[in-house]
């Protein structure tokens, strides 16, 4: 007895060997890694879904499921969608980790056809995973007597991050020609679509062009990051308050939604396509997010910080494509105890924004699962040499296997 309690206070505790990973993880970083890009893709990321877990609920309506959002009948809540969509400074992060990436390859004589092949491996390896299981479960839950309605609601709602993933990877096969792309041309075509859509009455249609040209602003403000012109803080100060400027007189004048994401059943959205109120927003956020790089860069110094940062990173795709799939898991297997409130319920009121979020950890804990489920479809084939787009590397020196496992799944 004695000597297992001995061994027991011998164990690191688990403070400790967190702790003791971090480090490991922080030394196996490369020094010249700009880890503030890493922390703006891990807090766009964390935007998205909570943006999407807060403002979207699906409500048990007899014996269906509808999605319905709280900005519907509360459009007060509107500046919660200001917080957490954070679409345009992930574009503006991958718009710089894309042009970096192939600059580094060209130098080291790699073709455009290998890189584009690499990065949309990792894009859409991924996704395979995803349409698998959706096919397979919308098949189910229409076998087992589930409405269309409900397995249509669902499915949408499952694989409509999909829509970015097409965007995001149209613009980095373009990447070569977009290197050099002033974003002001990409803004005057948004600035013309809806001038035209919603001030000369033309088709409704038209606005689908902006899919494009909506998110390559702030795509190629990404790569005039590459270029060096957005460094000096003016160019941060210049974008956030030009951003925010025209986002408010757009909203306050021109009859544009407040709301920063799509509300269902309201006659306009901001982002399904982009508006100019959209874009305009996003060049605010990107102006902010270039004014705090160096806080960032401070604060990723320390180990704890930065492990959480690069883990989340190396998780991104599985993260953002499975977070619907763990709210509506929930959601689904909750409805075996009742209309719960929070989950089942009409969003309309404070004490449905109570309940969910009461209702968040429990969607961390099944996005856990789905992660330790599918990562492994993220990590894709083993690379003997890394690129940009390596969070931390391996040391030669002694073994180290928490800096080992980050540096394979980078």
């Amino acid at each position: 007895m004695r000597e297992t309690q001995e061994n027991r206070l011998d164990r690191p505790t688990v403070a400790l060997r967190l702790r003791r990973a971090a480090a490991r993880v922080d030394a196996a970083t490369p020094p010249g890694r700009d880890r503030a890009v890493d922390a703006l893709r891990a807090l766009a990321i964390l935007g998205v879904v909570l943006g999407h877990w807060l403002v979207t609920a699906l409500v048990a309506d007899g014996g269906a499921l509808r999605a319905a959002s709280p900005l519907g009948s509360m459009p007060w809540l509107a500046p919660v969608s200001w917080m957490f969509q954070t679409l345009a400074v992930f574009f503006m992060v991958g718009g710089h980790a894309a042009t970096r990436s192939l600059a580094s390859a060209r130098a080291r004589g790699g073709t455009y056809g290998a890189w584009l092949s690499a990065r949309m491996s990792r894009l859409f390896v991924p996704v395979a995973a995803v349409l698998t299981v959706w096919a397979v479960a919308a098949a189910g839950l229409l076998l087992g007597g589930a409405s269309f309605v409900t397995v249509h609601t669902v499915v949408k709602l499952a694989l409509s991050p999909l829509w970015f993933l097409l965007v995001f990877a149209v613009l980095t096969a373009a990447t070569p020609w977009l290197e050099r792309l002033n974003p002001l041309w990409p803004l005057a075509v948004v600035l013309h679509v809806d001038l035209v859509r919603f001030g000369l009455g033309g088709p409704s249609w038209l606005g689908w062009v902006n899919l494009a040209a909506g998110w390559l602003v702030p795509y190629t403000l990404g790569a005039a990051w590459t270029r060096g012109e957005l460094e000096r803080p003016r160019a941060g100060w210049t974008l956030l308050v030009g951003g925010a400027a025209v986002a408010a007189v757009l909203v306050g004048w021109a009859g544009y939604p407040a709301s920063m994401v799509g509300v269902p059943g309201a006659a306009v959205s901001n982002l399904d396509p982009p508006t100019l109120a959209a874009v305009a927003f996003g060049l605010a956020q990107c102006g902010l997010a270039l004014l705090l790089r160096e806080r960032l860069r401070r604060a990723m110094t320390r180990p704890p910080l930065w492990a959480a940062v690069a883990v989340l990173n190396l998780s991104a795709m599985t993260v953002f494509l499975w977070h619907q799939t763990a709210m509506m898991a929930t959601t689904a297997t909750g409805l075996f105890a009742g209309r719960l409130p929070g989950l089942h319920t009409l969003p309309d009121g404070l004490d449905w924004v109570a309940w969910r979020l009461v209702w968040l950890p429990v969607f961390v804990a099944v996005l856990a699962v789905c992660r330790a489920a599918f990562h492994s479809c993220e990590r894709g084939p083993r690379r003997r040499t890394g690129g940009a787009s390596r969070v931390v590397r391996v040391h030669r020196g002694r073994p180290d296997p928490a800096g080992v496992k980050a540096a394979r799944n980078a």
